[in-house]
């Protein structure tokens, strides 16, 4: 009883919550970024060079050829690396967008530190103050 006591309080917590909603938010901005390299960054790459399209990048290993015996069509063996390229493209735009994320996480949350009032001095820190300001009195007279 003890252990369903501790994990009612687990999934309860914030944590899991907030972990399921990363967790549906970024399959979504998968999807989207998905999208964005292949149907807006992609095409115009492809064209830049030489037409290309890279659904069609892949590097044949073994031909396709035909069964002496049975007549029957063999798969070439292909070594497929447009996927490569994509997902690369993918990593770099979503490692970008995380970046600005985090970024403008680092502004606000140094903007609300900056608004907190500086920390009260320890009671030696205020002795050491004034015998510095005793000090420079003495000093001017």
């Amino acid at each position: 009883m003890k252990i369903l006591q501790k994990f009612k309080q687990f999934a309860v917590k914030g944590n899991v919550v907030d972990l399921a909603i990363g967790v549906i938010v970024g399959t979504e901005f998968n999807k989207i970024v998905t999208s964005l390299v292949n149907d807006v960054i992609m095409p115009p790459l492809g064209l830049v060079i030489s037409g290309i399209k890279f659904t069609d990048l892949k590097w044949v290993l073994k031909p396709a050829t035909t069964d002496p015996v049975t007549k029957a069509p063999v798969n070439a063996v292909t070594l497929n690396y447009e996927n490569f390229i994509q997902a690369s493209f993918n990593f770099l735009i979503i490692a970008f967008a995380v970046f600005l994320i985090v970024q403008v996480f680092h502004t606000l949350r140094n903007k609300e530190k900056a608004k907190e009032a500086p920390p009260s001095l320890s009671k030696t820190e205020e002795l050491l103050t004034e015998m510095r300001d005793i000090m420079k009195r003495q000093q001017a007279a």
